[in-house]
């Protein structure tokens, strides 16, 4: 299970690096040069909006089918059409309640146009979710690595011809973008559901009460979960956009900072998309997972902290790099988040395992917990700090919530650290801190100095332990 972990992981690593940095920086982050802070604040707290209730949509049905596809894989194919229907009753829901909230936030008409689109976009998103979720509960990682990239890949070719050729003398509007985008989605979604029925035949949709019951019933401690944890990762720029004078703005100044965040996150799921079903499949097997989990912490926390810690140091060049406008107002939110990720990685591994284990209840009392701190924070601090006040609060809740799960997995696994192990962890973090406090970067060759030599670090003290990497692809573990 190592092997067939690492080895996908590094494909779908690999296929992601070539795709995703591009449209993030070389698309999105142009987008908001091109149209300005205030303009890119209103879609980006629009589409952060628009993922608060998105569980709606989904109600925990992926989670709920790649485990149970992970753990069956015979009945993969009996409840697709069923499902399918039960999401378009799901879209509706989901829209009535997204614009009953909207007009209660007195969003104008444009806003509300704008929303339409990011709504309809979420609806395919899901659907494109609940089809990849087949492929990993399947272990078709492969088909599920290029449906996860597809629609990044279209939108590089698609707004790369607005932006960067001069097909238009007009200036780029943010509703060009989001149009593009969900041109972008609705092919990707397409393409999936041509290998999806390929493989499990096509279904004769049919709406069935008792069985959409039964669903819910079944997927709402997962349902529950998500929308838990959506609520305090993604209200910050809401909150940000509507209770701060200088709302639009702040909620632009925000977005510099968390979409390099939002990079990496995107990376680091990769590793949450692999562990959940094969997790799933070792618990049921009742097989030991500390070997994994512990290849799994190892490699992600490791790298977050070498990203976090780079980051934090080299925050102005990073951003200056990124972003033609001031920055100024960016650089501490950036930071902030930056250091957020790290808590963010650690939930990824331990989360992922206890949810692969069953453990919601603790996992949906942490989170509620979450949302507490997290809304109890932001209201102290937005309306005066804006959105450094939202990036506090965003460390201090990432932080305590991983921290939470990983003293009660170490707890309910029995997992046990050698001193020698500890020490290697902590002489790796000061060692990257004293470096990258002495040696700034003020180059792109400079910076990726200082990551490779993080990467060294993490090597040299068994973070990467390449020893152990052989070891498994030989066994063929």
């Amino acid at each position: 299970m190592q092997k067939k972990f690492i080895s996908n992981l590094a494909l779908m690593v690999l296929l992601n690096l070539l795709v995703k940095p591009i449209a993030i920086f070389g698309i999105d982050a142009e987008v908001q040069n091109i149209v300005g802070d205030d303009e890119y604040g209103i879609y980006f707290s629009l589409l952060n909006f628009s993922f608060l209730f998105n569980i709606l949509l989904d109600f925990g049905i992926n989670n709920f089918t790649t485990k149970n596809v992970a753990q069956n894989p015979n009945v993969a194919s009996k409840y697709l059409a069923k499902i399918l229907a039960f999401r378009l009753v799901l879209f509706g829901l989901y829209a009535v309640i997204s614009y009953g909230i909207a007009y209660l936030l007195n969003w104008n008409s444009r806003e509300i146009y704008l929303l339409s689109f990011l709504v309809l976009n979420q609806f395919i998103i899901t659907l494109i979710s609940y089809a990849r979720s087949h492929f990993g509960g399947l272990l078709m990682f492969k088909t599920d690595a290029i449906i996860s990239i597809l629609d990044r890949f279209l939108l590089i070719i698609f707004c790369g011809i607005l932006i960067y050729t001069p097909f238009t003398s007009a200036p780029l509007k943010i509703e060009w973008f989001i149009w593009i985008q969900t041109l972008c989605y609705g092919i990707t979604l397409v393409v999936a559901a041509i290998m999806l029925f390929s493989k499990f035949g096509v279904p004769k949709m049919k709406f069935s009460p008792a069985f959409s019951y039964n669903i819910i019933k079944k997927s709402f401690p997962y349902a529950l979960l998500i929308f838990l944890m959506m609520i305090y990762t993604r209200i910050d720029s809401v909150m940000v956009e509507r209770m701060h004078i200088d709302g639009k703005a702040q909620a632009g100044f925000y977005a510099k900072g968390f979409r390099l965040l939002n990079a990496f996150f995107m990376f680091a799921m990769i590793f949450s998309s692999l562990l959940f079903p094969i997790l799933s499949k070792m618990f049921k097997q009742k097989e030991n997972v500390t070997p994994l989990l512990s290849t799994a912490a190892k490699l992600l926390i490791g790298g977050a902290l070498l990203i976090g810690i780079v980051s934090f140091f080299n925050s102005e060049y990073i951003l200056n790099s990124i972003y033609t406008s001031d920055n100024s107002e960016s650089k501490l939110p950036f930071q902030l988040l930056m250091f957020s990720f790290i808590g963010m990685c650690s939930t990824i591994v331990f989360g992922t395992c206890l949810t692969a284990k069953g453990d919601m209840k603790f996992l949906n009392i942490i989170s509620a917990i979450g949302i507490v701190i997290n809304i109890s924070i932001n209201s102290f601090l937005i309306p005066k700090y804006g959105a450094t006040g939202a990036a506090l609060a965003t460390v201090i809740t990432q932080s305590l919530i991983s921290l939470i799960q990983f003293i009660y997995s170490t707890y309910v696994l029995k997992i046990k650290f050698t001193v020698l192990a500890v020490g290697q962890f902590l002489i790796f973090i000061a060692s990257l801190f004293t470096l990258c406090f002495y040696v700034r970067a003020d180059s792109g060759l400079e910076l990726f100095g200082l990551c490779s030599a993080g990467v060294i670090g993490m090597m040299l003290f068994k973070l990467i332990d390449l020893k152990n990497l052989k070891l498994i692809f030989k066994s063929g573990e």
